[in-house]
C-alpha cells in the first residue's frame, strides 16, 4: 500500500514547484461549547486545514488546472455543509473559467454529526460536476486510500478517467459498518483498487510518482482538440498509402483476403497505437463492473490529431474467450466519452465474430449490438471506422456505421465467417472460399460497393511489414482526422446519415 500523503503533499507532487493558488474562504469557526464544536477544533489542529477539502489551482508540465482534493486528517475527509460548499464553489469556478479538473478525493464518506442535512450535499454536489461535463471540460479522478460512501457514490464515481492509488481501499459500504451490521468481517481483497480495476470500475492503478505523467498525457490529447491544427501543416496523402481513387484490386481472390487476415503474426490495434500514437492512455471496463479484453479503449493522437480509440483487441479474443456483450457496452463508454470530451472516435474492427453462448444471450449481446449501432449513427462526435482485419459478424457491424470507413487490403466485413455462410447455403463448411467471394467481403469488393471509402495497401500482407504497415495506417488515420475535424458539423451529420439510409441503392 503506498504511503498515504496529505493534500499538501499530493499538491506540490504533481503540480508545477510554486504554481499553487488556493480558492479557498476560511470557514466560520464553530460554537466550541458543544461536542462537535471540539471535534472540528481539534481536528483543525491536527490537521493544519481548516475543512475536509482543500481546493484551487496550479499548472501541470505548464498547463492551467483546478484541484480539489480530500484530507483525511480532518475528521477523516467527512463531508459537511461547509466542506460541500467549498466542493461545489470551486467545481462552479472550474466550469465557469474552463478549467480541466482534477480530483483526488479521500473520505470516509459523509460527516455523520451533521446527519441527513450532510448527506443530501452529494446531489448538488454531483449536479455541479455534470454541469462541468456538459461544458466539455476534463474531469480526472485520483482515488486515494481511503474512499469509502456517499463520496465515491458521488463525485469519486464520474471521472472522464478514474484511476486509484496502489493498495487503496474504495468502497461503498465501510467494512467497520459492514461487520456491526451483519455480525461479520467483509470478505478481504474485495474493495481494493486493484480488484476494482480488475473489474472494469476504475480506470487502472497508479503510483503517486507517475500521476502527474498519466495527467499530462490525458490533458494533452484534451487540449489537442483545439491547439493541434494551429500552425500545423497537415499533408494530403502520401504517395502509396492509397486514396479514395485509388483502385485496390490486386488479384487476390477473396479467401486469400480472408487467410491472411486470420495469420496469428498479423499487427493489431496495441501494435498499431505502439509505432503510430502519442499521448497514450488507456482506459479500462465499462466503469460498471465489467471488462472484456477483446475491446481496447484508449485516447491517443494520431499526427496530433487526438481521438478516443475504440480497438477489437485480436490477442484478448479466442474460440473460448470471444467478444461478449461487455465489450460492447465498454464502446458505448468510448462513445459516451467521445461525446462529453468533444473528440473524433476511432474504432478499430478486427473480431472473428461475437460470442455464441448462453452467457452472451444472457447477456444480451444483440440489444448491446443495436445500441451500439444506434449511439454511432447519432453521435454527435466525428467518426472514422477502419477495417484492420476480420469483421465477423454483428461484433464487427456495431462498429461500422461512421462518417469515414477505410479497409486494409486485407480486411474483410461479412455476416458471419464464410465457413459459417457456407454451411447455411450448402450445409457443408468445404464452400467457404466460394461464399466469401459471392458474398463480396474483401477491401476491394467494399470499396466497389461504396461501403468502404478508401484501401489501405499491404505489401503484400501486414504481417510480413508489421512496421511499416502500422506507419502506413497511422498516416492515414492522421490524415483522415484532420478532414473530418475540418468539416462542417451539420454537413458531415447529413451526410452520414444519407450514406447509410442509402447504401447499396
Amino acid at each position: 500500500m503506498s504511503r498515504r500523503l496529505d493534500a499538501r503533499a499530493l499538491r506540490d507532487l504533481v503540480l508545477d514547484p510554486g504554481s499553487w493558488q488556493s480558492w479557498d474562504t476560511p470557514v466560520p469557526a464553530r460554537d466550541a461549547e458543544d461536542d462537535y464544536g471540539r471535534e472540528l477544533a481539534r481536528a483543525a489542529e491536527r490537521s493544519g486545514q481548516d475543512e475536509a477539502v482543500a481546493t484551487g489551482e496550479g499548472t501541470l508540465r505548464g498547463r492551467r488546472v483546478a484541484v480539489v482534493a480530500g484530507e483525511f486528517g480532518f475528521l477523516a475527509g467527512s463531508i459537511g455543509i461547509a466542506t460541500a460548499e467549498r466542493l461545489m464553489g470551486a467545481i462552479e469556478r472550474a466550469t465557469a473559467e474552463g478549467l480541466p479538473l482534477l480530483a483526488a478525493p479521500v473520505s470516509g464518506g459523509t460527516r455523520m454529526q451533521e446527519g441527513t442535512v450532510a448527506f443530501l450535499q452529494m446531489i448538488g454536489i454531483t449536479q455541479a460536476i455534470a454541469r462541468h461535463k456538459e461544458a466539455g471540460l476534463p474531469y480526472l479522478v485520483y482515488l486515494r486510500n481511503p474512499t469509502f460512501g456517499g463520496v465515491l457514490a458521488s463525485w469519486g464515481s464520474l471521472g472522464h478517467v478514474t484511476i486509484a492509488e496502489p493498495g487503496a481501499a474504495v468502497g461503498f459500504l465501510g467494512p467497520r459498518v459492514y461487520e456491526a451490521l451483519y455480525g461479520e468481517p467483509f470478505p478481504e481483497g474485495v474493495q481494493t483498487a486493484e480488484n476494482l480495476a480488475e473489474h472494469g470500475l476504475i480506470d487502472g492503478v497508479v503510483p503517486h510518482e507517475e500521476l502527474a505523467d498519466v495527467a499530462d498525457r490525458v490533458l494533452s490529447v484534451l487540449a489537442a482538440r483545439e491547439t493541434w491544427h494551429r500552425g500545423l501543416h497537415v499533408e494530403g496523402p502520401v504517395e502509396g498509402d492509397g486514396t479514395d481513387q485509388d483502385d485496390p484490386e490486386d488479384g487476390r481472390s477473396a479467401w486469400d483476403v480472408v487467410t491472411a487476415s486470420r495469420r496469428p503474426d498479423r499487427p493489431g490495434v496495441r501494435q498499431l497505437l505502439r509505432t503510430a500514437a502519442t499521448d497514450i492512455v488507456t482506459l479500462s471496463g465499462t466503469g460498471a463492473g465489467e471488462r472484456d479484453p477483446g475491446l481496447l479503449l484508449a485516447l491517443a493522437r494520431f499526427g496530433g490529431a487526438p481521438c478516443v480509440v475504440l480497438g477489437q483487441d485480436r490477442r484478448g479474443q479466442s474460440l473460448s474467450a470471444p467478444l461478449g456483450p461487455g465489450a460492447l457496452r465498454e464502446a458505448r463508454r468510448g462513445m459516451r466519452l467521445a461525446a462529453e470530451l468533444r473528440l473524433p472516435l476511432v474504432t478499430l474492427i478486427d473480431t472473428p465474430g461475437a460470442a455464441l453462448s448462453v452467457a452472451a444471450e444472457q447477456g444480451g449481446l444483440a440489444g448491446e449490438i443495436a445500441r451500439c449501432l444506434a449511439d454511432l449513427v447519432v453521435l454527435e462526435a466525428p467518426t472514422l471506422a477502419v477495417l484492420l482485419g476480420q469483421g465477423t459478424g454483428g461484433g464487427a457491424l456495431a462498429l461500422v456505421p461512421a462518417d469515414r470507413v477505410l479497409a486494409a487490403a486485407n480486411g474483410w466485413l461479412g455476416p458471419l465467417p464464410p465457413e459459417g455462410a457456407s454451411a447455411i447455403v450448402h450445409r457443408t463448411v468445404d464452400r467457404a472460399d466460394e461464399m466469401a467471394a459471392s458474398q463480396g467481403v474483401r477491401a476491394t469488393d467494399l470499396w466497389r460497393d461504396g461501403i468502404v471509402d478508401r484501401v489501405v495497401p499491404e505489401r503484400p500482407d501486414a504481417a510480413d511489414e508489421p512496421v511499416e504497415f502500422c506507419l502506413r495506417v497511422g498516416r492515414v488515420l492522421a490524415e483522415e482526422l484532420a478532414g473530418l475535424l475540418g468539416r462542417d458539423e451539420r454537413e458531415r451529420m447529413r451526410s452520414r446519415s444519407r450514406r447509410w439510409r442509402h447504401l447499396g441503392r
